[in-house]
């Protein structure tokens, strides 16, 4: 830690010292790394999966998307079930915990713990068999919901639950926490889809629960005859008839009128009394068609009231959410109103969907201001992001307040909602809190993250009081304490205030009948920790730390902008497109923790607390899972939070080889702005090329460079574009002599000026050509992209001074900055400002940033493109993903008949990502996900109508021209219309 605060005497007394060094459980540091060798050698001797105790292993499980945070000794990732066995074994046998772990979403703090973590989502992910006649399914617990949801769809079925986290989320998971989604209304919660289980006590017992005791070792079923024979009435009094019940163990599923459901009571056990191997589950049949009502209402109470009336119709779901959560960019799309109900029905045809939906329109209407049917796909999912990602949009308020779980997911009787709204309000003002709450309204389950002070002493004890008041409020509406998400740390310490002390107490002989040892997943549901222990932010520094960039929606505050991640875990979802959009590209090949958002952000946290990561900036932990980071600023825009871990990535490389060696890729490829000035200056570019087109030479320059072998050494533009344009006759007003009379200013980025100078000079003809008149700097600007990149910022900051200097007349003036390179673009748009956040011409020259269609849109709006009527594909630059948008090259590429989509996700070559050495593979996979089959694709096509290769990024062109072979060169669309306006 000291090196993070820079001797700072006082760290370790502000929160940034050991912390919870020892995990909450007591044992000293020497005793721990003891247990933890021993444990260790006995695991690896038994278990044929995965074992890892690394401080980096351990550290990406330290959390899962609540507030709490636990230290393992390891992990351990079984291979089947006799690999569970022999670890349940091996932990036995040294007194340590287990934690059954699957894509650590749990908002309730269940998924982590101080022993041994079981992931499953490494090997055990098997689907392993499909019944469609008996709509059933076998899956393993690592299994994700979508990847079963995928399977059974091929046969007209799928799996009811569906929870927002559908893409990431594990079956184990939703097993133990018994998960429910959207659609409960119709299909229930996962207990009302459970079959039958296969489950390992921590004895090591083998168990088969299902209906009836026949499944259960002979102690265990005589143990559970007597605890149910005993208790009759308070199993059959005491436990609210509640669609959305999830607090507690369902000990009233044992009853003989339920048919002894012994599934059904152990889903939803967190972890706490069997480890899941295997899961017959029930399926359901899918809709052909379905449609979405939107009903808007005049608020939240009244949207709240309607809910439950709307059941009767058969709706698929009942969502709803307020303009506090939705926001106004969102609500633009949606009827007029301040709170919303999606309402889908579903239907054999789509007119019939849509019929069942224009019903449940009439019925609603005498209480809405505004409703619309949506029968689109694309319409309908683009409307589900909304919900689906409020449980990251969630985590901060309109003001950027950060908001947290804690009171994350009660549930009332759905007749009940709108007055517990009322009161749950009326609750958050008494203690000066905020909150937006939203979900399932049909069932009566609210979801809401509530802006608590986590961080100060007044603030935990805040939480504390009111979380108790709030678990007062639920009971006296008939409510459960939670409604999807299960007790965990939360909230297992208020269940008596739900069920009473002597309900409590016969959860306490459940959990002990399944694990007398008490070795499952401790501290969770019985006899758990107090709701404000194991706090996650207890570790962390208490004073910004000195850091480079401002991170002004973060208070500047570095641990603040890392706090940002919640764990919900969208950068582990593998799909590519669609709302998957590029995040995150490195994991979706690796399929590795540490190469996910979350992972690198949860080593991040772990290296600011600096008892599992110890080293702070010099951390190699760390260093070793951002090296794979291609800074493609995916999560930027794609992480419901706004994580930007390319902005991370940068500040960590800064610190991390302050005053050292760097590699040597980094002055290659950093400075590369200063190597090809000084090429051009000498106009040297003809024999560079001649000696990296001889192999030899091209060889040792990659070894020297620290590049990647597989990769060839761009050719270099014998006249740069500026050195064009100087030539060029009537060029025009320059930047630098004040530019009287120009629409705008074009920036010769490095890559244009250099590499590719033809786009340059295509991008002039089409501005002429829509009558705009452009001025161009007497020198060549750099927006620092490619010291940013390799985290070189002192260089960045120094560059980018003097790169506001020579803009100085273009901002005077007013002028539009039009760059055509997209990296470079969206590094003028968001990083400048924030390496000079107390520079007004920062912001101002970042406002001034237009891409090459926007400037056409923006200033010859009536200007029309020439028609080249061709199929295109290629590639969306990330970074115009995630900084810039690409509405306005959308429309132009319509406009003139470009017809077809761009990959989406990321080319994989990132700038100097994909040149260094020992990326080649990842960068080469990332391609292979969208791009190269696009490719191939298009040229199987139509041999008539050649189809156009699109890529305004430099490098997506250079990944194009490197990995897809002989064919068609990518161009940049403001070539393919300078062509067409020259022929």
């Amino acid at each position: 830690m000291a090196d993070l605060v820079e001797g700072d005497a006082d760290a370790d007394a502000d929160g940034g010292g050991d912390g919870g060094g020892d995990g909450g459980g007591g044992v000293g540091r020497t005793d721990r790394e003891g247990l933890c060798g021993e444990l260790a050698a006995a695991l690896r001797k038994g278990v044929r999966g995965d074992v890892r105790f690394g401080a980096a292993d351990r550290a990406l499980v330290t959390m899962d998307a609540s507030n709490y945070r636990r230290v393992p000794l390891g992990v351990v990732a079984p291979r089947d079930a006799e690999d569970v066995a022999a670890a349940l074994a091996v932990c036995r046998a040294h007194g340590v915990p287990v934690v059954a772990r699957g894509g650590g979403t749990s908002i309730a703090g269940q998924a982590t713990g101080e022993g041994v973590v079981l992931d499953f989502t490494r090997h055990m992910n098997a689907i392993t068999a499909i019944d469609p006649e008996a709509r059933t399914a076998v899956v393993q617990p690592g299994v994700v919901l979508d990847a079963l949801r995928d399977a059974a769809g091929a046969h007209g079925l799928t799996f009811g639950p569906d929870p927002s986290t559908h893409a990431r989320c594990t079956l184990g998971g939703m097993i133990g926490n018994n998960a429910c989604g959207a659609h409960s209304v119709a299909w229930g919660t996962t207990a009302d889809n459970v079959h039958a289980l296969d489950v390992l006590t921590y004895a090591g017992e083998r168990a088969r629960p299902g209906q009836g005791w026949e499944g259960l070792p002979e102690r265990l079923a005589e143990g559970l005859r007597a605890l149910v024979g005993g208790e009759l009435a308070a199993l059959r009094t005491r436990f609210p008839d509640l669609p959305r019940r999830i607090s507690g163990y369902a000990l009233d599923a044992l009853l003989p009128e339920r048919r002894t459901d012994v599934a059904r009571a152990f889903t939803g056990s967190e972890g706490t009394l069997g480890v899941l191997t295997e899961a017959t589950v029930r399926l359901v049949e899918a809709p052909r068609a379905r449609a979405l009502a939107v009903l808007a209402y005049a608020d939240e109470s009244a949207a709240a009231d309607a809910a439950h009336l709307l059941l009767p119709h058969g709706p698929l779901t009942v969502e709803g959410m307020a303009a506090d959560l939705v926001g106004r960019t969102a609500a633009a799309g949606l009827p007029h109103g301040a709170a919303w109900l999606f309402a889908e029905t579903g239907g054999a045809t789509a007119a019939e969907a849509r019929a069942r939906a224009e019903q449940l329109v009439r019925a609603a209407a005498p209480a809405t201001t505004g409703a619309v049917v949506v029968t689109d796909a694309a319409g309908q999912r683009a409307l589900w992001r909304v919900r689906d990602d409020a449980a990251g949009t969630a985590t901060r308020m309109p003001d950027g307040t950060e908001a947290w779980p804690g009171w994350e997911d009660c549930a009332v009787p759905p007749a009940r909602l709108g007055a517990y709204l009322r009161d749950f309000r009326a609750l958050l003002r008494r203690h000066g809190l905020h909150g937006a709450p939203y979900g399932h309204f049909g069932d009566g389950c609210i979801h809401v993250r509530i802006d608590f002070d986590l961080l100060s002493t007044d603030g935990v004890r805040r939480f504390r009081d009111f979380s108790g008041e709030a678990a007062e409020l639920v009971v006296a509406h008939g409510g459960s304490l939670s409604g999807e998400h299960g007790d965990g740390q939360a909230r297992a310490e208020l269940l008596p205030k739900m069920y009473g002390t002597d309900v409590v107490r016969l959860f306490e002989r459940f959990k002990d009948l399944w694990d007398p040892d008490g070795g499952l997943n401790p501290g969770m549901l019985v006899r758990p920790y107090a709701l404000d222990e194991n706090l996650r932010f207890d570790v962390l520094p208490r004073r910004p730390l000195p850091v480079v960039f401002g991170y002004a929606d973060d208070g500047g505050d570095f641990a603040g902008a890392v706090r940002r991640c919640v764990g919900v875990a969208k950068c582990r979802e593998t799909t590519t497109g669609g709302s998957a959009g590029v995040m995150c590209p490195s994991y979706r090949v690796t399929r590795e923790e540490q190469h996910s958002t979350r992972g690198r952000a949860r080593l991040l946290h772990e290296m600011l607390a600096g008892d599992v990561v110890t080293d702070g900036w010099r951390s190699e932990e760390v260093r070793e899972a951002l090296d794979l980071c291609l800074a493609c600023k995916g999560c930027r825009s794609d992480c419901p939070v706004g994580v930007d871990m390319a902005t991370y990535k940068a500040e960590f490389l800064h610190h991390h080889y302050a005053g050292r060696l760097r590699p040597a890729a980094h002055y290659a490829m950093g400075w590369l702005p200063v190597w090809l000035r000084g090429v051009a200056a000498v106009r040297g570019a003809s024999v560079v090329n001649r000696l990296t087109a001889a192999r030899p030479v091209a060889a040792v320059a990659k070894r020297l460079g620290g590049i990647a072998p597989e990769r060839e050494i761009p050719r270099l533009a014998e006249e740069p574009f500026l050195r064009w344009w100087g030539e060029r006759a009537c060029a025009g007003p320059e930047v630098g002599a004040g530019p009287v009379g120009a629409d705008l200013v074009l920036w010769p980025d490095t890559f244009t000026n250099h590499l590719s100078p033809e786009v340059g000079r295509a991008a002039v003809t089409v501005l002429e050509s829509a009558g705009l008149r452009i001025a161009v700097p007497p020198k060549a600007p750099c927006c620092g992209l490619t010291w940013i990149s390799t985290g070189q910022l002192q260089h960045a900051r120094r560059t980018l001074r003097r790169t506001l200097g020579l803009m100085a007349p273009a901002l005077d003036a007013g002028l539009p900055v039009t760059v055509l390179e997209p990296s470079c673009a969206a590094a003028l748009r968001t990083d400048l400002p924030e390496l000079f956040p107390d520079d007004p011409r920062a912001r101002q020259l970042a406002e001034s940033v237009r891409t090459f269609a926007q400037t056409l849109e923006e200033l010859a709006p009536h200007w029309q493109p020439p028609r080249l009527d061709r199929p295109v594909a290629g590639q969306t630059h990330c970074h115009q993903h995630a900084v810039l948008g690409d509405a306005a090259e959308r429309r132009l590429r319509e406009r003139a008949g470009l017809v077809g989509e761009l990959s989406g996700g990321c080319c994989g070559l990132a700038g100097n990502f994909g040149f260094e050495k020992g990326h080649y593979e990842v960068s080469a996979a990332c391609a292979e996900e969208q791009l190269l089959p696009s490719l191939r694709e298009a040229r199987r096509g139509d041999a008539t109508t050649a189809t156009a290769i699109l890529a305004d990024g430099y490098s997506c062109r250079t990944q194009i021209a490197q990995l897809a072979g002989d064919g068609p060169r990518a161009h940049h669309l403001a070539e393919l219309l300078a062509e067409a306006l020259r022929a």
